[in-house]
């Protein structure tokens, strides 16, 4: 487990950088997700992908389609591929579990995709 420090209190993530406890989520603690992904600071675009991420996640307990995510969020196509590079990196910020049997893959280094593994 690594311990983040956010406004002095601790948050556990585990050692794949997934948040430990989903209630400890709130904006400052997805900057320091952020950080912890090597993401310096995050734009106004990127936190509204990390809102809606997150909000489509408790709503109904799956990954959106990434296409979706940009459509309703009323950014460009690639909007998730553009401001993260990995989607995985935006999901670990929006402070949601790891999804077991999945795990995204690249070709190219630009273009992700979800592939179930066994």
């Amino acid at each position: 487990m690594l311990t983040l420090e956010v406004k002095g209190k601790k948050i556990l993530v585990d050692e794949s950088g997934y948040l430990t406890n989903q209630n400890d989520w709130n904006e400052e603690v997805a900057m320091a997700l952020a950080v912890n992904e090597g993401i310096d600071s995050l734009s106004k675009e990127q936190m509204d992908i990390i809102r809606f991420m997150r909000e489509y996640f408790l709503k109904y307990k799956v990954f959106p389609i990434l296409n979706n995510v940009c459509r309703i969020a009323h950014q460009p196509k690639e909007c998730v591929t553009e401001n993260f590079i990995n989607p995985e990196k935006a999901w670990k910020i929006a402070g949601l579990p790891k999804q077991e049997g999945v795990h995204f893959v690249t070709l190219d280094g630009k273009n992700y995709f979800m592939e179930p593994y066994c």
